[in-house]
């Protein structure tokens, strides 16, 4: 079987396993707006404040403050969903599944239990769940894994390295739960993908490629406003490699999603600009510092997104520090130039606004969730250079520790308790996970419905994850034009989407 199909399953299949967080006001906060444009008629969240503390309130009416593409994404998944939930049986195996022990054992004592619509809310925050932000993480990782293969790299190393980012970095958690992180992060590296030439397209018409690739930025834009700079970074780009007869359709495929937007915010906000967290119903002190938060850039905010323990990406997913010589060695190759600055720029835009921020670090998350969406453009690198040192038996050993350590530290982290660590424990490792741990308290999870408890309900998982990675890695594929790891970046493969 090809590595792409197996690599979708695998991630899939983890993402899908342990359940999106309850009570967690920044995905209700979403799902909300999806529940009330389709079973109210309305973009007011009214009926629904009680499960959030995100909304904003403007003329006495509660709305989202969150960006609504992720909730636009979700409406047809939920239309179609809907009638079903009703429906005798589904009702009935909701209420066995409330009154399992092992689902039982994860609530709180002076809780409400498992009611019959938070059982409905939750299989809705599930399903939507898996269907678009799970499903746009695992394509995502199919195409990093075509990526490196593009740039040459071997298919197993470039598997290897797809691995590593897709379970071994904050994109994982966030995967897996309905925020919209990992959502744009799989939009932004889409329309890199789409906008990069191959080998063996010239000559074809493009047109239809650039009215996607702005719909695929546009999207994104909608969905974290901030991912603007990382877009703005591919959209050059596009166009550089492209040609000025890309500006047409890419500036069309990128106005629609953002009609969309203009309608939304006038319907809501009563203006065509998005507004919402200049309402928002808290946090008004960080998002009234500067503008909507954002000042300079601060030193303390970039050591703590980048190597800070409280929400540091290279401390969850060391790796990923393998991208920073990366890009000196790719540089000195000389090949791919144009793709070297959009791997570089996209990161460094989005750090250094979320660096300026006064609430950087995101409250409730695992890892630093605002930079989610670059994780990809520094994984790429990353991956290359451990596909190189992958040729050599201590370069082997290095990357092993390396990617192996990152799962342990992401996994460890995710699957910890159930809500995301708070932003009032600055230790998260010894005050939040290793406690968790500790008690058993372990994430809610599929396993839990075999009547697995604690640490013993992820073992079906591991044994899952197990075969997948080794049948990956071990899988036949057609032969590659370059068949050693540490080929370099030139003589691209001219047939390198073929897997």
């Amino acid at each position: 079987m090809r590595r792409s199909p197996l690599i979708f399953i695998l991630l899939m299949a983890c993402y899908a396993y342990v359940l999106p967080r309850w009570a967690d006001w920044n995905q209700n906060s979403r799902l909300n707006l999806v529940l009330a444009l389709v079973d109210d008629r309305t973009v007011s969240i009214d009926r629904y404040i009680a499960n959030t503390g995100d909304y904003a309130i403007y003329q006495g009416r509660a709305y989202t403050d969150k960006p609504p593409g992720l909730s636009f994404m979700a409406l047809p998944v939920y239309l179609a969903l809907s009638p079903a939930l009703d429906l005798p049986p589904v009702r009935a195996r909701l209420e066995a599944l409330g009154g399992g022990a092992a689902f039982e054992a994860t609530l709180r004592e002076d809780g409400s239990g498992l009611r019959a619509d938070k059982l409905r809310f939750a299989l809705v925050q599930y399903v939507l769940t898996l269907v678009v932000v799970a499903t746009a993480a695992a394509t995502l990782g199919v195409l990093l894994y075509l990526a490196l293969v593009r740039l040459g790299v071997a298919r197993a190393p470039a598997a290897l390295g797809t691995l590593a980012y897709g379970l071994g970095s904050s994109a994982a958690p966030y995967a897996g739960n309905f925020y919209s992180h990992q959502v744009a992060a799989a939009l932004l590296f889409a329309a890199f993908f789409v906008a990069w030439p191959r080998a063996d397209e010239r000559g074809r018409p493009a047109y239809a490629r650039a009215l996607l690739c702005g719909l695929l930025l546009g999207w994104a834009v909608i969905s974290e406003y901030p991912v603007v700079l990382p877009a703005a970074v591919v959209g050059l780009y596009a166009l550089a490699r492209r040609g000025w007869r890309w500006l047409g359709p890419l500036s069309l495929g990128g106005a629609l999603p953002l009609v969309l937007l203009i309608v939304y915010d006038l319907v809501a906000f009563g203006t065509p600009l998005p507004i919402g967290y200049a309402h928002s119903a808290l946090w008004q002190d960080q998002h009234t510092t500067g503008f909507m938060s954002i000042t300079y850039p601060q030193v303390e905010a970039l050591w703590g997104l980048t190597l800070g323990a409280f929400r540091g990406l290279f401390t969850r997913a060391p790796w990923l520090l393998l991208a920073l010589p990366a890009y000196a060695l790719w540089w000195r190759d000389g090949a791919h130039r144009a793709e070297w600055w959009v791997l570089l720029l996209a990161p460094l835009t989005l750090l250094l606004f979320y660096g300026s921020s006064a609430m950087w670090w995101g409250g409730f998350a695992a890892g630093p969730r605002y930079i989610v969406p670059i994780i990809p453009f520094l994984a790429l690198p990353a991956a290359w250079l451990a596909a190189r040192l992958w040729a050599r038996p201590w370069g082997r050993a290095v990357v092993a520790v390396l990617v192996l350590s990152s799962l342990a530290l992401v996994w460890f982290e995710a699957l910890a308790a159930q809500l995301f660590p708070s932003d009032a424990i600055r230790n998260t490792w010894t005050g939040y996970v290793l406690p968790a741990w500790t008690a058993g308290d372990i994430a809610r999870n599929l396993g839990m419905a075999l009547g697995l408890a604690g640490p013993l309900s992820i073992v079906p998982l591991l044994v899952v994850a197990l075969a997948l990675t080794t049948l990956i890695l071990v899988a036949p594929g057609r032969r590659a034009a370059h068949q050693s790891t540490a080929v370099g970046l030139t003589g691209t493969l001219q047939k390198e989407d073929m897997v």
